[in-house]
C-alpha cells in the first residue's frame, strides 16, 4: 500500500492518491483541483484508477472530478448521498457534471487490489462527510485536522455532529495515520493528546 499527496488548487486541498502496488490499482481521493497534475502521478506510477472518492462535497475537493472522469471513464466516482448536490455550497455540485455518480455510506466497502476501504460516516463539516479508513490510515476529509477540525458555520454544518464524529474517530483503537483534507498529516495518537477539539470530544 502507498499513499501519495498533491496539494492542489487556490485553497491548498489534499488530495491523496491510494495505491496497491501489486494489483497496480489506484484510488484518487478528493481531487479539488489541477486534474493534470493528478493524471501525471497516475501515468508516472503506471496504475489503473479504479476509484475517484469523495471525503464530501465542497468544491474544493471536488472541482477535478469531470476533468479526471473524461480521461478516465472506467474510475468509479463515489460521494455520500447528502452531499451530492454540493454540500449545501451551490458553487459546485456534483449531481449532474458526471454521469453514473455513486453513493456510500456508514458500514459500505471497497475493494481496491488486496485493500479494503472502509466507510465511516463522519458528518458535522457537511451532512455528507466520510472518513474512508483503509488499514492504518484514516481520509478524514475535512472532519479531523492536525490540532484542530473542519469548520461548522457553513450550511449543512453542526457542531454537535462534528464533536460527534471526532469522538467516534478518538475512539477507535490503536493508531492510525491521520490523511486530512488541509495542511499537515498527523497521527491519532499525537491528536488524542494535544487536540483540543477531539480531546473536548472525547470528554463527553
Amino acid at each position: 500500500m502507498k499513499v501519495k499527496v498533491l496539494c492542489v488548487g487556490p485553497i491548498g486541498t489534499n488530495c491523496y492518491i491510494l495505491e496497491d502496488e501489486g494489483a497496480k490499482a489506484a484510488a484518487v481521493i478528493d481531487p479539488g483541483d489541477e486534474a493534470d497534475k493528478i493524471l501525471e502521478v497516475l501515468k508516472e506510477d503506471g496504475v489503473t484508477t479504479q476509484y475517484i472518492l469523495l471525503t464530501h462535497g465542497h468544491y474544493d475537493h471536488t472541482t477535478g472530478v469531470p476533468a479526471l472522469h473524461a480521461v478516465l471513464p472506467q474510475a468509479e466516482i463515489y460521494i455520500h448521498k447528502a452531499d451530492a448536490n454540493g454540500a449545501g455550497s451551490h458553487l459546485f455540485p456534483l449531481a449532474g457534471q458526471v454521469e453514473g455518480l455513486k453513493y456510500y455510506d456508514e458500514g459500505d466497502t471497497l475493494t481496491l487490489g488486496s485493500l479494503t476501504i472502509q466507510v465511516l460516516h463522519t458528518p458535522g463539516h457537511s451532512k455528507g462527510g466520510v472518513t474512508l479508513k483503509v488499514a492504518d490510515v484514516l481520509f478524514c476529509g475535512d472532519t479531523l485536522f492536525a490540532g484542530s477540525c473542519g469548520r461548522t458555520d457553513l450550511a449543512g454544518g453542526s457542531y454537535t455532529e462534528i464533536m460527534a464524529s471526532l469522538k467516534r474517530l478518538g475512539q477507535l483503537e490503536g493508531d492510525f495515520y491521520v490523511c486530512p483534507g488541509h495542511d499537515v498529516t498527523s497521527t491519532l495518537e499525537r491528536e488524542r493528546r494535544s487536540n483540543p477539539f477531539l480531546r473536548e470530544a472525547m470528554a463527553h
